[in-house]
């Protein structure tokens, strides 16, 4: 998952995402960073992520992105 904190720093380099827990709750990602993420994803992991997981509660830090992506890999 190095990709993803990659990506993640290449938004915001100075956000500490390992610790940080409230991404969105803090307004440290908004809409346009999470459409950036989510196609960063796509196309440097090959992990599509669905409508339906395009909430708030999946992006708010990096471990909870983490795991989503992990869950999303085993349903493949």
């Amino acid at each position: 998952m190095e990709t993803l904190l990659e990506i993640l720093q290449e938004l915001h380099p100075e956000v500490d995402y390992q610790s940080h827990t409230a991404l969105i709750d803090d307004k440290i990602l908004d809409s346009f960073d999470v459409i950036t993420l989510v196609a960063e994803i796509d196309d440097r992991m090959g992990i599509a992520i669905p409508a339906e997981e395009l909430i708030p509660e999946n992006f708010n830090s990096y471990a909870l992105l983490r795991q989503l992506l992990e869950r999303l890999e085993d349903e493949e």
